[in-house]
Formats: structure tokens, C-alpha cells, sequence
């Protein structure tokens, strides 16, 4: 089978192309081939919870021989889809199909014979010579390119089924037509079995199909139940949500009304205030300029004061200076004026003692009297210098305790009116502190109610959204009482005409049994009655039931049905009596 399919698949790629797809039948059938062939004689593992036998054992332990092969067993783990083993093992070969390393792959594991020998039975096929001539059958693989999808496939539950009727239409074999007509026979008891497996399938899908319908119909009662209550739920919260939406909007009318006339006299008020507070604050600076101005003329006067008083005290000093260099002047001519007086008296005398003596030295003291003349008038203007220079030093020092006094006493009057000045700074520093308090608590309260305005707006558009929603769900409420209508009517319609189909069933089944095994007497041999089981006589006389055909007595058969197809009424026993009442109750025909 394997060198049937192998050959049978590189024909059939070379006919119809050289890529293949995971849809073609040859393929297919190649990989459930090659599926049985490393399944013959593997051995049963125990596992936890029954026995285990896969081949993927086998499959993965190429890796490990064959270092190429880690990248094909790491791409099948990493698979989402893959669950068990054996979707492992499919995986794994439809990959190596792929990389034309099929042949490669499975002679690492024949030349490893002790190794498999774990895995498989003595009689295995892998074990066998068998195997390597599979493994070279394989080789011819590789002129097929397979472009495969493994990530999408279910290969955990495929069923793999040799399809023999493709390697069974050879006409070179020894009787072909025998064999055609054994096909012919083997393929119609195929049908006719797989007829009789589809009915039997059609009757269980109708049953399941019925419980189905039944267990959805309670399920769909259920939720247009809920969907009732829902429903209900949602009008109650709709009136309540309107009622609310009502207050709130009213709430909101008056809110906004009392607070855009806040808003508006506050803004007045800001507005008279700032205003206020503007002009006290130009006055306050305007005054703090000529205050300053003040000060700082106070203090170049001062400064021009003080550099005067340093001037003057060096004049004083210089007055001094001089009055000292003057006086000592005066006391040297005070000494010469001794001298001369000495030299005087000793002159005189000399006069008096000579005369002569005195005529010569007549013109010398002429000179001297005029020096000393000279000498008593400078003498006299240094003194009366020395008193001019003493009553202007009394006028400095009057001048100097005056503008002392003066200095002292405006700059008492400056520091007073600085302090006076000092406080209303600090008071207005204070007034103007609490004004911008006052100013930034308005501000605040402006802000306060901004936000609260945007928060009311944003409320009212939550409303109309929430409105919106509302309308949308009243309108998919609509739907689903109209598409729960339908249903309902569907159901009903179904649900009669399931009753109906199988009543008729029933009947057919009941009909099927009491017709099973069952042979229409004779009046000679019936001896007895089939329901009360006593002898017929003349009292007890027989009847045949016109529905089931057995012959009773006419106390067992005292049943009359009126028929429009019969001149007279049908008799027919206790039982099939009451089955036919029970029927004729329930509508059936």
C-alpha cells in the first residue's frame, strides 16, 4: 500500500503539477498510509488513566539523531491548535513533507534499530527490511513541492481511512472483471449500508433535533420571560429617569437663573471695587512718589548741611591756626618792642651822657619811632583783625547752634511725618492685602460657579445622551418583541407539526408492533378469547376486531366506532378501543 500510494501520488503531481495542496486526495491518502505504517507493531505504553499508543514517541526522538530536525520539532510543540500526540505526529509529517527531509528523517531512526526497539514490537514494520525499502520509496518524494497549512487543520480528530478503491483499478491484473463485479457487490452493500446508517442517523437527528427544539423552546420561554421583566424594568427606570430628568432641568433653570444674577452683581461689584482700588492705589503711589521725592531733597539738604558744618569747622580751625600764628607774631614784636624800649633807655642814656652821641643817633630814632609807629598801627589792625575774626567765629558758632537746632529740629518733623508716612504705607499695604483676599475669594467663588455651570452642562448632555440611548433601546425592544413574535409563531408551527410527526410515528410503532408476529386466526382454531381467555359458547359468541384483527368475545368486543366510509358502525375490542378514543381526542386522523 505504501508503493502503491507513493506511486500513485508522484504521478499524479506530475499530471496535475508539481505543487500540491493539503485538499488533494492522493495526499491525503499518503499521509494515513504512511500513519499505519508507523503504527504496525508499535508498543502500548501505560499511561496515568488507560493505555497510550501514539507515534510520536518514535518522531521525537529524530531530533536528537538528526541535529536539522530541532527546528521541525520546536515549530510542531509551539502549534496552539495541537492537543494530543498523534495531531503531534501528523504536524510533524506533513512539515517534513514540506522540507523534502521525510526520507532523511525516517533512515536516522531505521539505522538506530536499538533505540526503536523501546518504541516498537520485533515484528514491526520499522524493524523489518520493509522499512528501509519505504524509506527509499521516499526518496522519490522529493521531485513534489507541498505547500501545506498545518497552523488551521484539525489534526487531532481526523479519522484515517484507506480509500482502496483508488489502488483497486489496475486492468492489467489477473481477472479484472471478477474482481470489478466483487467491487460492484462490496461497493452496494457499502451503499446499502450506509443508507441504512443514514436513516437510522436521520431518525436519531430527528430525535435529538426534537429534544433540541424542546429544550430551546423552554430556553427561549425563558428569556422572552426575562426579557418581559426587562422590559418592565426599563419603563419603570424610564419614568423614573424623565421625572428626574424633569427636576433636574427645572433644578438646573433655576440654578443657572440665581447664579447668572450672583454672577452679574458680583461683577458689578468687582468691577466698583477694582475701579476703587485702582484709584486708591494710583493716590497711594502718587503720594509715596512726592513722599520719597521729600526724603531724598531732606537728605541732600541734610548732606549739603553737613558738608557745610565740616566747611566751616575747618574755617575754624584755619581761624584758629592763624589767630595762634598771629599772637605769637605779636609777642616777638612784644619782646622787640622791649628791646627797643631796652635800647631806648640805654640810648637815652647814652644821651644824657653825650650829646653828640644824641645828634647822630637823632635820625635813627626818628626811624625807629616811625617803625615803632608803624609797628603800634599794625599792632593795632591785628587786634582789631583778631576782634573781627573773634566776632565772626561768635557769629559762626550762633550760625552753627542755629542751623544745629534747625537740622534737629526738621529732622524730628522728617522721622515724624516718615512714621506718619510709615503707617498709612502699612495701612494701605494692609487695605490693599485685604483687597486682593477679597479679590481672590471672588475670583474663587467666580471659578466655583464656572465649574458648576460646566458641571450642569455636561449633566444635561449626559441626559440627552442617556435620552438617546433610551429611544435606542425602546426601538431594539420593538425588535426583539417582533423577532420573539416570530419566534413564538415558529415555534408553535414547529411544535405542531413535530406533535403531529410524531404521533404518526408512534401509531407506525405500535402498528409495526402489533402487526410483529402476528397471524390472523381462523374461527375453527380460535377456541378462546384473547382478553378474558374463557371458552366462546352461545352466550359468549365471537368477533373479530376490525383494527387488529384478533378474535374476541362480544363481552371483550362490545365496542362499536362510527366510520363515514361504512353503512354501519365497526366493531373493534376494549383496547383498541380506548387507543382509538385517545387518538381521536388528541386530533389525530
Amino acid at each position: 500500500m505504501a508503493k502503491l500510494s507513493i506511486k500513485g501520488l508522484i504521478e499524479s503531481a506530475l499530471s496535475f503539477g508539481r505543487t500540491l495542496d493539503s485538499d488533494y486526495p492522493p495526499l491525503q491518502q499518503f499521509f494515513v498510509v504512511m500513519e499505519h505504517c508507523l503504527k504496525h507493531g508499535l508498543k502500548v505504553r501505560k499511561s496515568f488513566l488507560s493505555y497510550n499508543k501514539t507515534i510520536w514517541g518514535p518522531l521525537e526522538l529524530v531530533e536528537k539523531l538528526y541535529p536539522e530536525a530541532e527546528e521541525i520539532a520546536a515549530s510542531v510543540r509551539d502549534l496552539p491548535g495541537l492537543k494530543t500526540p498523534l495531531g503531534r505526529a501528523r504536524a510533524w509529517l506533513r512539515l517534513a513533507l514540506m522540507q523534502k527531509k521525510m526520507a532523511d528523517y525516517l533512515r536516522c531512526l531505521i539505522i538506530q534499530r536499538d533505540l526503536l526497539s523501546e518504541f516498537y514490537e520485533y515484528h514491526a514494520l520499522m524493524m523489518e527490511e520493509e522499512g528501509a525499502v519505504i524509506v527509499g520509496l521516499l526518496v522519490g518524494l522529493n521531485v513534489i513541492d507541498a505547500n501545506l497549512c498545518v497552523k488551521g487543520e484539525d489534526l487531532d480528530s481526523q479519522v484515517g481511512v484507506i480509500d482502496f478503491s483508488v489502488y483497486l483499478k489496475s486492468d492489467d491484473d489477473i481477472g479484472g472483471k471478477e474482481r470489478d463485479v466483487q467491487i460492484a457487490a462490496i461497493l452496494d452493500q457499502k451503499n446499502y449500508v450506509e443508507e441504512l446508517n443514514r436513516q437510522l442517523n436521520t431518525v436519531s437527528s430527528l430525535h435529538a433535533r426534537v429534544d433540541s427544539l424542546e429544550k430551546s423552546n423552554t430556553k427561549l420561554i425563558e428569556e422572552l420571560a426575562i426579557a418581559k421583566n426587562n422590559i418592565i424594568k426599563l419603563q419603570e427606570e424610564n419614568h423614573q429617569l424623565r421625572s428626574e430628568n424633569t427636576l433636574i432641568l427645572m433644578k438646573t433653570q433655576h440654578h443657572l437663573e440665581a447664579t447668572k444674577v450672583d454672577v452679574e452683581a458680583e461683577l458689578q461689584t468687582y468691577k466698583h471695587s477694582r475701579q476703587g482700588l485702582d484709584e486708591m492705589y494710583s493716590e497711594a503711589r502718587r503720594q509715596l512718589r512726592e513722599e520719597s521725592q521729600l526724603r531724598q531733597d531732606m537728605e541732600n539738604e541734610l548732606v549739603v548741611q553737613v558738608s557745610m558744618k565740616h566747611e566751616i569747622e575747618l574755617a575754624m580751625k584755619l581761624l584758629e591756626k592763624d589767630i595762634h600764628e598771629k599772637q605769637d607774631t605779636l609777642i616777638g614784636l612784644r619782646q622787640q618792642l622791649d628791646e627797643v624800649k631796652a635800647i631806648n633807655m640805654e640810648m637815652y642814656q647814652k644821651l644824657q651822657v653825650s650829646e653828640d652821641a644824641m645828634k647822630e643817633k637823632s635820625e635813627i630814632i626818628s626811624r625807629l619811632e616811625d617803625k615803632t609807629n608803624q609797628i603800634n598801627a599794625a599792632m593795632k589792625q591785628l587786634e582789631q583783625r583778631l576782634q573781627q575774626a573773634e566776632k565772626a567765629q561768635m557769629e559762626a558758632e550762633a550760625e552753627d547752634e542755629k542751623l544745629k537746632q534747625e537740622y534737629v529740629n526738621k529732622s524730628e518733623s522728617l522721622q515724624k511725618e516718615f512714621s506718619q508716612k510709615e503707617k498709612q504705607l502699612l495701612q494701605l499695604e494692609t487695605d490693599l492685602k485685604i483687597e486682593k483676599e477679597w479679590r481672590q475669594t471672588l475670583e474663587d467663588d467666580l471659578q466655583k460657579e464656572k465649574e458648576t455651570v460646566s458641571h450642569l452642562r455636561i449633566e444635561t448632555q449626559e441626559i440627552i445622551n442617556l435620552k438617546k440611548e433610551f429611544l435606542k433601546l425602546q426601538e431594539k425592544n420593538k425588535q426583539l418583541k417582533r423577532i420573539c413574535e416570530d419566534q413564538e409563531a415558529a415555534l408553535q408551527e414547529l411544535a405542531s407539526k413535530l406533535s403531529e410527526s410524531k404521533l404518526k410515528i408512534e401509531d407506525i410503532k405500535e402498528a409495526n408492533k402489533a402487526l410483529q408476529g402476528q397471524v390472523w386466526l381462523k374461527d375453527k382454531e380460535a377456541t378462546h378469547c384473547k382478553l378474558c381467555e374463557k371458552e366462546f359458547s352461545l352466550s359468549k359468541r365471537k368477533h373479530h376486531c376490525r383494527n387488529c384483527g384478533e378474535i374476541f368475545c362480544n363481552a371483550c368486543s362490545d365496542n362499536e366506532l362510527p366510520l363515514p366510509s361504512s353503512p354501519r358502525p365497526v366493531r373493534v375490542c376494549d383496547s383498541c378501543h380506548a387507543m382509538l378514543i385517545q387518538r381521536c381526542s388528541s386530533n389525530v386522523p
